[in-house]
């Protein structure tokens, strides 16, 4: 067996994949904790109670501009003295912010579980709820973008994933 240097190993694999069982354990947790735009368009959609409610952390001007239907309003800096008026702790929380590049949503997260809810938050945040082509409201109604490609099939229900 021959020994490969560092120098020969690629970017990729110059720090070893982590152990099976660490990988799932690792993925599981993430899991615990996001919730993807899909899956919460989905479980919005079929018209049941979804067993969630769906927290918007972001600024009025923002909300105005668009936001997922029957979402909850409450931005992150209100959160400690407005959320037990609004949220019931005995139903899970999915939070969101603008999307990716914005941590908004997971600070709202923490500010939740610190006060005792149990919560998500949603990968993608806003952007990815309107380019993935999913109905929005602002403040002259309800609004749907065309998917982009980029993010989402353009000729299927959903991604298979």
């Amino acid at each position: 067996m021959s020994i490969v240097t560092t120098a020969a190993v690629n970017p990729v694999l110059r720090v070893a994949p982590a152990a099976p069982a660490e990988a799932a354990a690792y993925f599981r947790a993430g899991l615990v904790f996001h919730a993807d735009v899909s899956d919460v368009a989905a479980a919005l959609a079929a018209g049941d109670d979804p067993g969630f409610v769906v927290l918007d952390s972001r600024s009025t001007e923002s909300w105005d501009q668009g936001h997922i239907p029957g979402a909850i309003h409450l931005p992150t800096a209100l959160i400690p003295e407005q959320a037990e008026q609004l949220l019931d702790k005995n139903v899970p929380v999915v939070t969101y912010c603008w999307g990716p590049g914005c941590n908004g949503a997971t600070r709202a997260a923490l500010a939740l579980a610190e006060l005792g809810y149990q919560v998500k938050e949603m990968l993608g945040g806003f952007e990815y709820w309107a380019r993935e082509g999913f109905e929005y409201e602002t403040w002259e109604g309800r609004e749907r973008s065309a998917a982009d490609p980029l993010t989402a099939p353009v000729d299927a229900e959903d991604c298979g994933c």
